[in-house]
């Protein structure tokens, strides 16, 4: 009986470095099914988890950004209008301007340069139109930084940020404070814009539960369609360096809100 050569594996034959790095990333199987390594680790996870939680004192529940002045000028009153409102506005606005604040800041902290996030601050600062719009960021973003700027273990940029904001040096919009907050917590860039993009999106469907006749289950459909949207935003903004923006119908009525006779939001 003629004997088989013994099988030798295409592992066997790389370098134990090579097939080291080759285990850790990517996805490998077990008898628990596939499994996929994450980027983050759960410390850095969590920590940054904390500030784009919807129990974080953000005070984000009291902001509709325009939308109100939206749906009483009858542009949305259907969850479909609300989709289409919300996808241009991020395709047009958010993607091009606040997203590439947040991954600008990203990498502010990252280089160990608060001069870059200050000046990405007050350019963002002079690209929101309406008052109430830079009002409700300063708002959010001096909540967040009260808290992730606590010493001792806060990145030395985001502390320095934190006192130029305290003697009215600049602005701290909301979109920077975050950047800086997720970058100090291991998250990278890409993720922090998805974050951000994800809770803004969440404020703009609590909104909509109190402005519309739609339920907490086509919230939760908005969300899940507009996901690939995030994606696609976190990748255009991740390679961004310069903020542009064109959303004029959101921008119109955003500064409409502040005359609205009756408001249910302080934007």
């Amino acid at each position: 009986m003629t004997r088989l050569p013994p099988v030798r594996s295409s592992a066997a034959a790389l370098p134990d470095n090579v097939v080291s790095r080759l285990l850790n990333v990517g996805r490998f199987r077990s008898h628990e099914g596939i499994r996929y390594r994450h980027m983050l680790n759960t410390l850095s996870l969590l920590h940054g988890l904390r500030f784009i939680d919807s129990f974080f004192p953000s005070g984000g529940y009291a902001y509709s950004s325009g939308l109100e002045a939206a749906v009483q000028g009858g542009a949305v009153r259907t969850g479909d209008q609300l989709s289409h409102y919300v996808e241009q506005m991020f395709r047009h606005g958010v993607a091009r301007r606040e997203a590439v604040a947040v991954g600008i800041a990203h990498e502010a902290l990252l280089r160990n340069d608060v001069h870059v996030a200050l000046a990405i601050d007050h350019e963002l600062h002079a690209m929101k139109l309406g008052q109430e719009s830079r009002v409700a960021s300063q708002q959010m973003g001096r909540q967040v930084v009260k808290i992730a700027a606590e010493p001792p273990s806060a990145h030395a940029v985001l502390s320095d940020f934190y006192a130029a904001m305290k003697t009215d040096r600049t602005p701290g919009h909301f979109p920077v404070v975050l950047g800086l907050t997720l970058a100090d917590a291991g998250w990278d860039r890409g993720e922090t814009i998805a974050a951000f993009c994800y809770q803004t999106a969440i404020g703009f469907v609590s909104a909509a539960l109190k402005l519309l006749p739609m339920g907490q289950r086509e919230g939760q459909h908005l969300l899940e369609r507009w996901t690939p949207l995030f994606d696609e935003c976190a990748k255009e903004a991740t390679e961004a360096t310069t903020m542009t923006s064109w959303s004029p119908v959101q921008d119109i009525y955003a500064m409409r809100h502040a005359r609205l006779e009756s408001r249910l939001f302080r934007s």
